[in-house]
């Protein structure tokens, strides 16, 4: 039975191969979006920007906010 099955799902394996692509792509991203890590670093890049004049101080502010809300909170979805 299980060979009639896969044999009826084939035309579907690529749809499949995508979902899949699209659920590691979604754990990156998760991943990336949410690693403490990542998120130091990105207020330290921040820090850097400013201190090379690229953002302004109220920039800097507000993306630490949002970066710091997702450190704390553990990104919120």
């Amino acid at each position: 039975m299980g060979f009639f099955t896969e044999l009826l799902l084939l035309p579907l394996a690529p749809v499949r191969g995508v979902v899949w692509v699209g659920e590691k792509i979604s754990d990156q991203v998760d991943h990336q979006m949410n690693d403490p890590g990542v998120i130091r670093a990105q207020i330290d890049e921040l820090d850097a920007a400013f201190d090379r004049g690229e953002i302004t101080e109220e920039e800097r502010d507000e993306q630490q906010e949002v970066l710091l809300q997702r450190l704390v909170g553990g990104g919120g979805g």
